[in-house]
């Protein structure tokens, strides 16, 4: 029984932050890599970030410096700190878990909803 649980979402003015939170039920969080994908209306869901079970990173090149990924273990929580929003990272924000070894995705939570307004 594994659940990926996202929290966190919600309106924001443009230049504000936000933190999302994704909790992991069951015991496979500490061996697994980690991530956050997003859809904008009518596009296509995109690479955020993700996390290794060693925290080693790895980000969308266009977000790099504005978003940070994180984990804690002992919560099984993973966290994408998101500053200097702008209104084109309006988005439902999915946390996703990996297969072991692999870049397939196994697990992915319900989404979170993330308005930037002008």
């Amino acid at each position: 029984q594994v659940q990926l649980v996202e929290s966190g979402g919600g309106l924001v003015q443009a230049g504000g932050s936000l933190r999302l939170s994704c909790e992991a039920s069951g015991s496979i969080f500490s061996t697994r890599r980690m991530g956050w994908y997003r859809q904008a209306p009518g596009k296509q869901r995109e690479f955020v970030a993700y996390i290794t079970s060693g925290g080693d990173t790895n980000y969308a090149d266009s977000l790099k410096g504005r978003f940070t990924i994180f984990r804690d273990n002992i919560k099984s929580t993973v966290f994408l700190q998101m500053n200097s929003l702008k209104p084109e990272d309006t988005a439902v924000y999915y946390c996703n878990a990996y297969r072991r070894f692999s870049f397939e995705s196994e697990y992915w939570g319900q989404g979170t909803q993330v308005t930037v307004s002008s």
